[in-house]
């Protein structure tokens, strides 16, 4: 089996705590349980990645605004937001883990995470 590594497949997690990061790809879908749409952020810099879900839902979206408030996009009640404005935007995120359980086995399963944002 052949098997193609795109780029930016060949990096590492980012390690926990302050990294500062680049946003380079936005992906768009629906959460597999519920079915609330979500984007997926991939942060990155020289050293690795992260993905992060943002949900667009009344517990996720301070979340989502305080990202879009970080990368410098004023958020306004009433206005529109595009993921698509978030490309290549510089910012310093917080890694770290969350552990939560798994709805559909119960098991306990851990995420790596951008716990924070803060402007570079």
């Amino acid at each position: 089996m052949k098997i193609a590594v795109e780029k930016g497949q060949d990096k590492a997690l980012l390690a926990d705590g302050p990294q500062q990061v680049t946003i380079t790809d936005i992906e768009e879908g629906s959460s597999e349980n519920k079915g609330i749409p979500f984007f997926a952020v991939r942060f990155e810099n020289e050293e690795g990645y992260l993905s992060h879900r943002f949900y667009q839902s009344s517990a996720g979206m301070p979340a989502i605004v305080s990202l879009f408030e970080t990368v410098g996009i004023d958020v306004k009640e009433g206005k529109q937001l595009d993921t698509k404005q978030l490309l290549d935007k510089q910012l310093t995120i917080e890694v770290g883990e969350r552990s939560y359980t798994d709805p559909q086995s119960n098991n306990e399963r851990t995420l790596k995470q951008a716990l924070n944002f803060l402007v570079s």
